[in-house]
């Protein structure tokens, strides 16, 4: 009996793998309806493979397939156009686990470029998505953006002109992001609100800043933490800030290299950083009003270390700036930290300990008062500061299905 249920099982495995399809979209006719239709007829292990040319499309795209790979002929191969998109959505939209959007490019969506929403095992490969315009707020806010999901990988991406972040996680869990390349955006790279990343062997280049991990409040998931920031190129991220009025991410200064926020457990180490005119890594608390009381506004348990640093912090762009660096002989350290340490969480009775380790000295510690209290700094430049060991978060491991690609 046990052998017929072996041969049973396996002989519906078969016939699983014979029913997968490939549903091929080519240029021509009505892009639109063909790639939407596509994308509705496919069933789990199908892939919907998308011939060279360039598509133009007046509407987004979205799939809610469980197991689908989504795949072009190669970036600059295969361009998915929303100039002409009427809507002010995303130009993908993906709500469904376990797919892969792979070889291909996204162009000039009026809102963000692919999104992922609430997903388990997510794969962005070989992608592009561009404003081709270059940087203008009117672009969308993010190049690929998942959000809500877990065992996220991002894997040989390149976005340019996101009025927001190219490449940006949030309120995710298991995160990997490699061997790809942000420019031209506000922010290059972003982690926010999410737990467990990896961030390597990517360059971040030409955006107002370079690579970012940030905690905020009011939002269904916080306390991010465990973010490892590692063999990546953050350098001349000089481009200004173009993000839309009342952005966050409008308020960070150009020139900067690796901001981190109100987050814990982040490692930086074995990065090069250089030519970023504000500072190569700014330890930074948050600054807005908030009514959340279980909100930590402060970075902690941060280490920075073993990083190749070049010449950064020559003309700050935060405001106070100028002045901070007068007061340090003309330029800014390698590292800034606020120096902010006076949190008390709700119903404790005493203030929170803040923990650092900043090894690549010299180190700017600005002693602000309380969060964004520029003039109430008393900036010392010390070697280093180092509160003892803080346990380097460990690797991030996704699913097999995900390594392989």
């Amino acid at each position: 009996m046990r052998t017929l249920l072996i041969a049973a099982g396996a002989a519906a495995l078969l016939a699983g793998h014979a029913q997968a399809r490939v549903l091929t979209v080519t240029p021509g006719g009505d892009a639109q309806e063909k790639l939407q239709t596509a994308l509705l007829d496919a069933k789990s292990g199908d892939t919907v493979s998308i011939a060279a040319g360039r598509y133009e499309l007046t509407d987004g795209l979205s799939l809610d397939v469980p197991g689908v790979t989504v795949k072009g002929a190669g970036p600059d191969a295969t361009i998915l156009s929303f100039k002409g998109q009427k809507s002010s959505g995303e130009g993908f939209l993906i709500t469904s686990n376990k797919v892969t959007v792979r070889d291909l490019g996204v162009e000039d969506t009026k809102g963000d470029g692919i999104k992922a929403k609430g997903v388990d095992q997510i794969s962005f490969v070989n992608l592009r998505v561009e404003w081709t315009g270059g940087p203008k707020d009117t672009n969308g806010a993010y190049g690929v953006y998942p959000v809500s999901s877990t065992n996220v990988l991002i894997d040989k991406v390149t976005v340019k002109g996101a009025a927001d972040a190219g490449i940006y996680v949030g309120q995710s869990k298991m995160i990997v992001v490699r061997n790809s390349r942000a420019e031209f955006n506000v922010a290059g790279i972003e982690i926010e609100n999410s737990m467990n990343a990896d961030v390597l062997d990517n360059v971040a280049t030409h955006n107002a800043g370079g690579i970012l991990v940030f905690d905020l409040p009011n939002l269904p998931q916080m306390g991010g933490h465990s973010t490892r920031i590692f063999h990546n190129k953050v350098v001349q991220n000089d481009t200004r800030n173009f993000a839309r009025k009342g952005a966050i991410v409008g308020d960070v200064p150009t020139g900067t290299g690796i901001m981190l926020m109100a987050n814990r457990d982040v490692h930086v180490f074995e990065n090069e950083i250089d030519q970023n005119q504000t500072a190569a890594v700014m330890l930074v608390s948050y600054t807005q009003k908030y009514d959340d009381l279980t909100y930590n506004p402060l970075p902690r348990d941060i280490v920075v270390r073993n990083n190749k640093i070049g010449k950064n912090g020559w003309d700050p762009k935060f405001p106070g700036g100028d002045v901070i660096a007068k007061a340090m002989g003309g330029s800014m350290p390698p590292t800034i930290w606020d120096g902010v340490t006076n949190y008390t969480p709700k119903g404790a009775s005493a203030p929170q300990m803040v923990h650092v380790r900043l090894l690549d000295g010299p180190v700017a510690n600005l002693h602000f008062a309380a969060p964004g209290s520029v003039f109430s700094a008393k900036p010392q430049v010390v070697p280093t500061i180092d509160d003892g060991a803080i346990a380097e978060p460990k690797p991030v491991v996704l699913p097999k299905a995900q390594t392989g690609l």
